[in-house]
């Protein structure tokens, strides 16, 4: 039986592979996957900033009737340092119907779907409409530069005429009120990391500074600790509306009411738990998560500067989430300064075309299930392959048990994913390159 056919076997051999970025090094995981390609009769090519962080770019040829399609996925996953795992992290153990590992969900499972609906594609001479591209990539987990960034910068003849492609993350059931929805990644917010300097004066700590840089600070991270505006933005409208279409009144009523900015925050509050992921939807979003200050305990230090993950709406740029957050700071914002590390425009105007394809694949398979377009709150290389006119549908489809909530897992402890569900991922996607 070709490896195409075990799936979940090939997931366990990829998972073996420790990839963690930094430092990353894909190269061995990369060159496995290039073998098994050769084995198969499929030529590949290599191309990388440097040896040990290369990407993989394969093609199969089609009838030409479809412009190609791009399958790409990336292969480093992020550490699992300081986790307390039940099963090894790189291990790929199958326990209790599961299969356990960084990386099950982000995004090797991914990986195995499109390299074996690849394999699976040339075995059995499939009569494609277009060709198609498949791309492993090295550095999604940090800034792609040795990635998609490379390729799409480098190497843009590679997708010519490419207009679809397939990544991550979108095909899982997702429960709200009583409903299964199986959101299509088709949007997603931008990232933009932020350093925040808070100044104050400084002096010997043996005669205290009340309101200094540390007090400034506690008092940015309060204030900080809240929504920002709510924005209601197109990708969200169009997520929203198609969900409210399949609920009953008065719950249908009630989500619609999530598109009028008064009454936003008050029913996210209402939805609890499940309203979780719809906030940030609404919402640019600031999360603190490194602070530096001070180099001496007898020192009251002058400056402190907190790393700042900033997330933000198709649409808008980090002018304007500069803009909340002094609004959120009042006078604090006097004493602090903002300076961008890090931020990619993200994809524009979304093109729907392949969506109601997606979607047809995925209710045929689970009737019960209503296919909706998503907005994802993080980000993908979706951002990067954008720049060069490529839509991205977040399509890893899986079927998953009603008390499995696999998003809580990624880059957690116990990342983990159903055996089963990575083989019906594999026939979802071989499906779509039929179908395109």
């Amino acid at each position: 039986m070709a490896i195409y056919e075990r799936p979940a076997e090939l997931l366990q051999r990829l998972i073996r592979f420790d990839t963690t970025n930094p430092p990353g090094n894909e190269g061995p995981c990369i060159r496995y996957a290039r073998d098994l390609l050769a084995e198969a009769g499929i030529e590949s090519t290599l191309l990388g900033l440097t040896d040990e962080r290369p990407n993989l770019i394969a093609r199969l040829k089609g009838r030409g009737d479809s412009p190609p399609l791009l399958l790409y996925g990336h292969v480093d996953v992020v550490t699992t340092a300081g986790q307390q795992w039940t099963h090894p992290p790189f291990a790929g153990e199958i326990v209790d119907g599961y299969l356990w590992g960084r990386g099950t969900i982000d995004m090797k499972g991914g990986v195995t779907m499109f390299l074996s609906a690849f394999l699976r594609a040339h075995a059995e001479g499939a009569d494609l409409p277009g060709d198609v591209i498949l791309v492993l990539l090295a550095d999604e987990e940090n800034e792609g530069v040795y990635g998609a960034k490379y390729l799409a910068e480098q190497h843009p003849g590679l997708f010519e005429g490419v207009r679809y492609a397939l990544g991550e993350f979108g095909g899982f059931p997702m429960g709200l009120a009583g409903q299964t929805f199986y959101p299509i990644m088709v949007s997603e917010k931008q990232c933009c990391w932020l350093k925040a300097t808070v100044h104050g004066p400084g002096g010997h700590a043996s005669m205290p500074i009340h309101g200094g840089a540390m007090a400034k600070l506690a008092g940015m991270l309060r204030r900080l600790d809240r929504r920002l505006p709510v924005h209601v933005t197109p990708p969200a409208r169009v997520m929203i509306e198609a969900m409210a279409d399949h609920l009953p009144f008065p719950k249908g009523l009630a989500l619609r009411g999530l598109l009028i900015p008064p009454l936003t925050n008050p029913i996210l509050d209402a939805l609890g738990e499940e309203g979780r992921l719809l906030d940030a939807l609404l919402h640019n979003t600031v999360s603190p998560t490194v602070l530096r200050g001070g180099n001496k305990t007898n020192v009251i230090p002058s400056e402190v500067t907190v790393e700042i993950d900033g997330r933000i709406l198709p649409g808008f740029g980090p002018d304007d989430l500069f803009r909340e957050m002094r609004a959120a700071l009042g006078s604090l914002a006097d004493d602090v300064t903002f300076d961008v590390s890090s931020f990619d425009p993200g994809p524009g105007e979304i093109d729907m075309a392949l969506f109601d394809t997606l979607a047809d694949i995925l209710h045929t398979a689970d009737p019960a299930g209503i296919p909706i377009p998503y907005m994802l709150a993080g980000v993908t290389d979706g951002r990067i392959f954008a720049q060069i006119g490529i839509q991205t549908y977040g399509f890893t489809p899986m079927k998953l048990p009603p008390d499995f909530s696999f998003t809580e897992l990624i880059h957690a402890a116990d990342e983990r994913i159903p055996v089963e569900a990575v083989g019906w991922g594999a026939d979802r996607v071989y499906e779509a390159l039929l179908r395109f």
